[in-house]
């Protein structure tokens, strides 16, 4: 029998390698690999394998699928660059389903397509394989997943691992083999050609070990045959993610590390700039194949993957929780469109400091954004502190120094601070910016707070540090007295007296949820009290328009939405990440149309 001319065996050990750990010898045999593709000596291989295995014999195939299948194959090549191409699974359940699947998928820009075969419900190998393969206008990774390794296939492994072989034979330029699976697949009958890359995978849905396991992993990986390695673990805490990172930091072979869930979504959106050979996404949220895909528009528009390298900065928002958030959306239109080398990422964050610790070794991640619940722990990460965050007790702000520590600051109260004083300048007050109480047109006004949590506690303190006169109320006053009493000079009002119109104020500023939407027909105050104030603002932005704004507004009162503190916080946010001029309308208009609002 005619030989394939160069192909690749199950590993060995030769007299080079003594010592050292197993690797896959390439075998070249005297023949020449037939240009022509499927001759009748590779039909007959062909057959030889999946009779090996107890599959259905394959028929003669037609010339037209014969020349089909090889222009798929010379046409959807392993890709030339190295790593950082995205990848999406093909999930359809039907045969012709599957075909208009991989067309949708072709169309969204990724690099490389996945077939997961285990999805259809009646494929049949002698009947669809080839018919697949030819429809790929893409690299393409042949998936054959068992139900023990997280797939849908739950037949007997002999014709699972011959349709894997016989893809592999066909032109394929990657098959996906489970690493359980891999002495069984390279051991059957028909080598494995060198020009298809054999991806070694293994997942583990409970849990991440630790680095050294998955070090280990990788290597013995490698040994086994490996052309590129998969190891994909179920993250239950973002510093899982460190070490899944790790394999990309310090990699064996060409490596895919993936950390599933929502606390290991970072290790996808972040592969390019490790590394890694490829990430996943998904067509769409619920075509996702894995917990915590992002969708291919996401991650190549929004995380700017494809343009992700070794110097890229990251930067991200610590909370919990923090898929709802739009700092991410804000922060990287604002980083593309200034050019810098930056992406910002959600950190679903547990424990503040275990994240810190775990990411020590990664001195490109710069900044944080923090929100709720760590704005105290993230006061206590920081070495330095700016004044008036230390004296709020909360840093919504880490910024990363030379040395690796971090100063904390609160960009919350400046923003909302900054704001009141912008609009009260422009009725007449000038107003250096400066921060300094005696050129502030807040020094000497009368500032109520309404609330006493933590935008509260900002909205008190920076009115203080700006010279204003403080009256805090609470629904609680527990919870007033509590802040009055932390804010030498501040006092507390009644609730019941502000909602009667015995309390007077230049300024209102409001920091309960009141008002917000679903309940945008509600307000902190009634409105015939309205005129007891100069200027109100609202902390709520969903809507802009609150109903507090709008009585306001009728009244002759002068406002400040929401929008221009979270704008600001951002905008401020920004300046500390990257030392440049933030693009403020660029980052409002973002904002606005992302939550649909009209300002």
């Amino acid at each position: 029998m005619a030989s394939f001319g160069t192909m690749r065996t199950a590993p060995s050990v030769c007299a080079a390698h003594r010592g050292q750990a197993l690797v896959p010898i390439r075998c070249v045999y005297s023949a020449p690999y037939c240009p022509s593709g499927l001759s009748l000596t590779r039909l007959d291989r062909d057959r030889q394998v999946l009779a090996a295995s107890a599959a259905p014999r394959m028929q003669p195939a037609t010339q037209e699928t014969s020349r089909a299948v090889m222009a798929a194959a010379q046409t959807a090549e392993a890709p030339t660059k190295t790593s950082g191409f995205i990848t999406c699974s093909v999930t359809a359940t039907t045969v012709q389903a599957f075909i208009d699947e991989i067309q949708e998928v072709a169309k969204s820009g990724v690099d490389i397509i996945e077939l997961r075969l285990d999805f259809l419900k009646d494929f049949d190998t002698e009947r669809d394989l080839k018919m697949i393969m030819a429809s790929c206008p893409l690299p393409y990774i042949v998936t054959y997943r068992p139900k023990w390794e997280g797939g849908n296939y739950e037949g007997p492994e002999p014709p699972r691992l011959a349709t894997l072989k016989y893809a592999a034979l066909c032109g394929a330029p990657y098959v996906d083999v489970e690493f359980k699976a891999a002495a069984l697949f390279f051991a059957g009958q028909g080598e494995v050609p060198i020009q298809c890359k054999v991806i070694l995978s293994s997942h583990n849905f409970q849990k991440t070990p630790p680095a050294a396991e998955l070090h280990q992993l990788a290597k013995d990986m490698h040994a086994a045959g490996a052309d590129i390695v998969k190891i994909a673990t179920m993250a239950n805490d973002i510093a899982d993610s460190a070490a899944v990172l790790s394999l990309l930091q310090s990699p064996v072979a060409p490596t895919i590390a993936l950390a599933m869930g929502e606390k290991g979504q970072i290790v996808r959106l972040l592969a390019a700039k490790y590394g890694g050979y490829l990430t996943f996404a998904a067509l769409s949220p619920d075509k996702a194949s894995a917990p915590g895909q992002p969708t291919v528009a996401t991650l190549k528009a929004l995380y700017n993957y494809q343009n992700q390298g070794p110097r890229t900065k990251v930067y991200g928002i610590i909370g919990n929780p923090v898929s709802h958030s739009k700092s991410p959306l804000i922060h990287n239109t604002a980083f593309q469109h200034i050019g810098h080398d930056g992406v910002y990422v959600p950190l679903l964050v547990d424990d503040l400091p275990r994240f810190l610790d775990a990411f020590a070794g990664h001195p490109d991640f710069q900044g944080f954004s923090v929100t709720i619940p760590h704005k105290e722990a993230a006061l206590k990460a920081a070495k330095q502190v700016d004044p008036v965050a230390a004296k709020i007790g909360a840093v919504n702000t880490l910024i990363r120094q030379p040395d690796g520590s971090f100063k904390g600051y609160n960009t919350d109260w400046c923003a909302a601070i900054d704001a009141i004083e912008r609009q009260l300048s422009s009725s007449g007050t000038s107003s250096s910016g400066s921060g300094s109480s005696g050129s502030s047109p807040l020094a000497g006004k009368t500032f109520l707070v309404l609330g006493a949590g933590g935008a509260g506690r900002a909205l008190a303190f920076g009115a203080a540090d700006r010279g204003a006169k403080v009256l805090i109320t609470n629904r609680s006053r527990e919870r007033a007295e509590q802040l009055a009493a932390s804010l030498p000079g501040s006092s507390v009002v009644a609730w019941e007296d502000v909602q009667a119109g015995k309390v007077k104020a230049d300024v209102l500023a409001n920091s309960t949820s009141l008002g917000m939407a679903p309940k945008d027909n509600e307000s902190p105050v009634p409105a015939a009290t309205i005129n007891n104030y100069g200027l109100v603002f609202d902390a709520v932005y969903t809507p802009v328009w609150t109903q507090l704004l709008l009585d306001a507004k009728a009244g002759g009162c002068q406002v400040v939405d929401g929008l221009q503190m979270f704008v600001g916080q951002a905008v401020l946010q920004f300046q500390h990440f990257t030392g440049k001029q933030a693009p403020t309308e660029l980052m409002q208009s973002t904002l606005v149309n992302a939550l649909g609002l009209k300002k």
